[in-house]
């Protein structure tokens, strides 16, 4: 058995990267694994086995799996950091790092869902301008987040950090962060971009935006 915990991924993932930003930050180094969900590796037998929502990322930790990316970072906190900063042990601070988890969850990975999916799963070869807009919704409320901090729990980084940026970053060219009307939301960003392990997180926000772009272009070649 592996003495590394094993992340099964797909760098394209938003979620996917959120872990890999958390586990940079607390120093694992993790044995990468991947799962191709566009060629459908995760509905194989062998991974439905391991994880029977199907779902990336899903961790191995020497027998322990688990497989929602919250969850997961929160879990690699409560094990392997040196402090709790990053996902708080005080019941009030934990509270307010979990509210915007499920702010992830319910609002930004679940827009972006909304815009995707249809089209990398289901043939869709349009992306309608009220979707992007009502990503573009969820500004406002990160904005009201960032009013006291410059995080969104305050002035300390925690895994909600990266979690909202992993899907943030994912559709930054698809939903544009206005920088006037957003000034704190624009000034977290690049705060998040300055990290130092934020590489991980990088190039696969660019590469899944890129993909859209180019499957939207070749559906509307295909169509004409």
């Amino acid at each position: 058995m592996s003495s590394k915990i094993i992340l099964y991924y797909l760098s394209l993932s938003p979620p996917v990267r959120s872990v890999l930003l958390t586990a940079k930050a607390l120093g694992i180094d993790l044995d990468l694994r991947n799962v191709n969900l566009l060629e459908g590796d995760h509905l194989k037998p062998e991974f439905i086995k391991l994880n029977p929502q199907h779902t990336v990322p899903t961790i191995d930790d020497n027998g322990v799996i688990i497989y929602d990316s919250h969850v997961i970072c929160g879990y690699l906190v409560d094990k392997y950091a040196k402090d709790d900063s990053l996902y708080p042990k005080d019941i009030v601070q934990r509270a307010q790092v979990n509210a915007r988890l499920h702010f992830d969850t319910g609002f930004l990975f679940a827009r972006l869902r909304f815009m995707f999916e249809p089209i990398f799963f289901f043939g869709e070869s349009e992306l309608p301008t009220w979707k992007v807009e009502y990503m573009q919704k969820c500004w406002d409320l990160m904005e009201a987040f960032l009013a006291n901090g410059i995080y969104v729990c305050g002035d300390s980084i925690t895994i909600a950090d990266h979690c909202c940026i992993s899907s943030i970053s994912s559709v930054d060219r698809v939903a544009p962060i206005d920088a006037d009307k957003y000034p704190k939301l624009s000034a977290w960003k690049k705060l998040m971009e300055a990290l130092p392990y934020y590489q991980v997180n990088a190039e696969g926000a660019a590469d899944v935006q890129k993909f859209l772009f180019d499957t939207l272009e070749k559906r509307k070649t295909e169509s004409v």
